[in-house]
């Protein structure tokens, strides 16, 4: 046990690790040395960032806990502290469930770790972070909560309402971050083009994107986590006219069919997505679309489902993942809908829409082999560099595979252009082709 160490463990998504950065640096900046997902626990002190979105995540972090309660009986770790969306959901459930965390931080209230320590919150840093991944990328986040009341989803719950991050704001973290080294940003909220009508009474989003892709130094910036309903088209030209912003777009639609999307409560219909989709392709050319599809939820019939592949077959989505609905206490549909689809119907619809997806991004592999794209470098592992392309986003998406004895002097954090060579279900392999 290491005194004056803290070991983080982050779980869920990526605005979880922004928080969990921000952390970092504040216990750093009062004298901690801290690992971030450490395979091994030596700190006294231990941070778990919780999620609590969708069952298997909330056994997860509740796993993880457990876990370092053990490890707290066995002598081996002083303190215990959690926080992050599962203990701003479960406050008190897990204060009389597993009394052996030492205390529990809601979502919003993790600066109050430090006052437990004994230690100071730097106001004036509040915008650093301790960046934990790789140093040339970094994901930004403009805005908390969701105003979005979707049937099935926990997130409005756990996190309230939407709330913008003043435009200055964000601007000056992506300078500051740029002047770290930082040349590829993942912009992200949990409904990223909400943003600006709390504090502006309008949709800012499209200015927003403009202003930080004339930031110098920002490389490739990237958009995550959009709303099909009253989408801003005016983000499209911003996406087709700056070169620095990358050709994607993660936008979850759930279904197509009519009455699943009445009863989710997405207020969208079946032509509207349809007619989204083509204006998107036509306005940002080559642009790769991301979504996330949902099957199984209550009332779902062969009908609607069977318009969920048509719909997927035609859309052609390059980057497509999907679940099956899981009853959320708290959520309209947990309190109003009988779960009426057995399990095993789910996990068939679950497999047969992955099917045809499968066989779609194949495709779409393949009609790369020959093309000449930029990558950034990530990592080594192996014998290879491992990269991405402009249509990848990090940890999710596909990645480009450069084989080291052939290009001996390339470098983790730098953009390349390379030729596609081959092509898999999930990966590209290249080589450089301009040094």
């Amino acid at each position: 046990m290491i005194k004056n160490k803290v070991d983080f463990i982050t779980l869920g998504c990526s605005k979880n690790l922004v928080d969990s950065e921000r952390l970092i640096k504040q216990l750093e900046l009062n004298g901690y040395e801290v690992a971030h997902d450490a395979e091994n626990i030596t700190g006294e002190i231990a941070v778990v960032n919780t999620c609590g979105f969708i069952g298997d995540a909330k056994e997860e972090s509740i796993n993880m806990i457990l876990e370092l309660c053990e490890l707290k009986k066995q002598g081996k770790l002083k303190k215990l502290y959690v926080m992050g969306c599962l203990s701003e959901r479960y406050l008190k459930d897990l204060e009389d469930e597993i009394p052996e965390v030492d205390r529990y931080f809601g979502k919003f209230d993790w600066n109050q770790l430090l006052d437990e320590l004994g230690k100071q919150y730097y106001e004036e840093k509040s915008r650093s972070r301790r960046i934990t991944t790789p140093s040339h990328y970094a994901y930004v986040k403009i805005s908390e909560g969701c105003d979005r009341r979707c049937s099935y989803c926990a997130i409005p719950i756990i996190t309230g309402k939407h709330i913008s991050r003043p435009m200055e704001d964000i601007l000056e973290e992506v300078k500051e971050l740029v002047a770290c080294g930082v040349k590829e940003f993942q912009l992200i909220a949990q409904e990223l083009t909400y943003y600006g009508l709390d504090l502006y009474k309008e949709r800012r989003i499209a200015s927003l994107v403009s202003a930080i892709a004339d930031i110098p130094g920002v490389k490739w910036l990237r958009l995550h986590y959009a709303y099909p309903t009253q989408f801003p088209l005016e983000l499209l030209d911003v996406m087709r006219e700056k070169d620095n912003i990358c050709k994607y777009l993660d936008i979850a639609l759930q279904h197509i069919s009519n009455p699943v999307l009445s009863a989710m409560h997405r207020n969208v219909t079946d032509k509207e997505t349809y007619a989204l989709i083509e204006t998107i392709r036509e306005k940002v050319p080559g642009i790769h679309l991301r979504t996330t599809l949902m099957v199984g939820h209550p009332g779902e019939t062969d009908e609607d489902f069977q318009q969920l592949v048509d719909f997927v077959k035609w859309a052609k989505f390059e980057r497509m993942g999907a679940f099956a609905y899981s009853e959320e206490e708290g959520t309209y549909s947990g309190e109003n809908y009988d779960d009426d689809i057995p399990e095993e119907t789910k996990e068939s619809r679950l497999s047969k829409l992955m099917r045809v997806q499968q066989r779609i991004s194949s495709e779409i592999q393949e009609s790369k082999v020959g093309q000449t794209l930029q990558v950034v470098i990530d990592r080594v592992e192996g014998d290879y560099y491992v990269g991405r392309t402009e249509f990848d986003s990090p940890e999710v998406d596909p990645e480009v595979l450069i084989l080291r004895s052939s290009n001996p002097n390339i470098l983790v954090g730098e953009f390349y252009k390379v030729q596609i060579d081959s092509a898999d279900d999930f990966d590209l392999y290249a080589h450089v082709a301009d040094c």
